[in-house]
């Protein structure tokens, strides 16, 4: 099944816009209305958070988190879906410690 993607609009915190290019999944009826950009980071942050407190729980002496999210529409909401980048993960943790 090949995936669809539209270009929308997004409508940031401080009411600027931006269009984004997003790929339809589920259903291929898409509302065309402006979205708000918040449906995706909400999700994003809470990914964040969790990442953080498990790096956190290892105690490394340096971290770096890498994860691709592609902008998706289902059912008429955005939602962030992880995506495969240039790795061969969807998500790359990288943990050091010094001793």
């Amino acid at each position: 099944m090949e995936l669809q993607t539209r270009i929308i609009s997004v409508e940031l915190a401080d009411g600027t816009h931006v269009r984004v290019e997003a790929t339809l999944i589920g259903e291929r009826k898409i509302n065309f209305q402006t979205q708000p950009f918040n449906e995706l980071t909400v999700a994003i942050e809470s990914l964040t958070k969790e990442i953080a407190e498990i790096v956190h729980k290892a105690k490394p002496d340096k971290a770096s988190v890498k994860f691709g999210i592609e902008i998706c529409i289902e059912s008429g909401k955005l939602i962030p879906l992880l995506v495969k980048g240039t790795s061969t993960a969807n998500l790359e943790i990288t943990l050091e410690w010094g001793h």
